[in-house]
């Protein structure tokens, strides 16, 4: 019976060697930005590790990726040491030279390794910062005691953290276009116009530009931001006393409840779609603004990161709208129609 259980984690990292990496572009782009020495981007144990954490972040997240041991490249030195005993001086000579380049190099590596993780360090601090500093202006933005002019400032102020937050984690995950030319600035708008963070960086815009203060629209914002902090707080806090004493419930029951939070915010930007529907029939319309968030709606209806919250309550408008359209206003339907023929386009 032992023999027929197999060790789950085995079977995942079979999945991952065996995977098509050449036929994914995502491949490609990943590999091209990350930053390692020419010497280690030749070693076998090197791809293998990166392609098991390729894997990890866009095939299979269940997958553990073990650190990769730092001693790697000297251990392909040693066998160079020991054959350099057995040879003529000259032949020692030069080999300890190589071996002890090659060892210098090798910590050389390490030590820009441990740069690197220091520095992705900081910008994950720097995420949870700014996600931090946009939750506070937004609750401050939608307390009903602040004074108006302060408060529409900080509603501004949300947007724009939030979109700064989400630029800089398109940059970080995906990096910048191969080549500034047509056909790779499209390919790199291909990769990432489906991605939730693109799709918060465009809704952000929307807004922010916009004469019209909509505290509602801040919901999304908050839902997310508080998404992001309770992960942070979770990973980097958790044996802290006063995380434990004041945090650790809020976190556990954000991260407990992402899918929630989500249903609330398909819910919100929903409704903020109607909401500038019928302020074209105000002073304050905006045509433009309302065409390109209905347009920024329909990109959320498909995403795979927003579909199925979003297809789940337009759903329930569907069967709340539709029987009272054929009994009280069948005229409705060839409109109805067309509006759904743009939608599904």
């Amino acid at each position: 019976m032992g023999e027929e259980r197999e060790d789950p984690q085995k079977l995942k990292r079979i999945g991952a060697a065996a995977y098509d990496y050449e036929n994914d572009p995502r491949w490609a782009d990943y590999w091209s930005n990350i930053l390692i020495p020419p010497h280690m981007a030749s070693c076998s144990d090197v791809v293998v590790h990166f392609k098991r954490k390729f894997y990890q972040r866009y095939i299979d997240p269940d997958l553990v990726v073990e650190a990769m041991s730092a001693s790697t490249p000297l251990q392909s030195a040693k066998p160079s040491a020991s054959s350099s005993n057995s040879s003529s001086a000259a032949n020692g000579e030069a080999r300890a030279h190589n071996a002890g380049s090659t060892t210098r190099s090798s910590r050389a590596s390490a030590a820009a390794g441990s740069n690197t993780a220091s520095v992705r360090w900081d910008w994950k601090t720097v995420q949870f910062s700014v996600n931090a500093w946009v939750f506070i202006v937004a609750v401050l933005a939608i307390f009903p005691l602040v004074p108006r002019s302060l408060s529409n400032r900080a509603y501004r102020l949300s947007f724009m953290g939030t979109a700064c937050s989400s630029l800089y984690s398109l940059y970080a995950l995906y990096g910048r276009p191969r080549a500034w030319n047509l056909q790779a600035v499209q390919v790199y708008f291909q990769s990432i116009i489906a991605t939730k963070d693109f799709i918060y960086f465009i809704y952000c815009l929307t807004f922010v530009t916009s004469h019209l203060c909509l505290k509602f629209a801040l919901i999304p914002i908050l839902c997310q931001a508080l998404e992001h902090i309770a992960k942070f707080l979770r990973r980097n806090f958790n044996r802290s006393t006063l995380y434990r004493k004041y945090l650790e419930d809020p976190c556990v029951w954000v991260e407990s409840n992402t899918t929630t939070l989500s249903i609330l915010s398909s819910h919100a930007e929903i409704g903020l779609g109607f909401l500038l529907v019928v302020s074209l029939f105000s002073w304050q319309r905006n045509i433009i603004q309302t065409f390109m968030y209905w347009q920024l709606l329909k990109l959320m209806y498909q995403a795979p990161v927003t579909a199925g919250y979003h297809q789940s309550v337009w759903a329930k408008i569907g069967r709340t709208v539709d029987p009272l359209v054929q009994r009280y206003a069948p005229f409705l339907n060839t409109p109805v129609s067309a509006i759904q023929r743009w939608w599904f386009r």
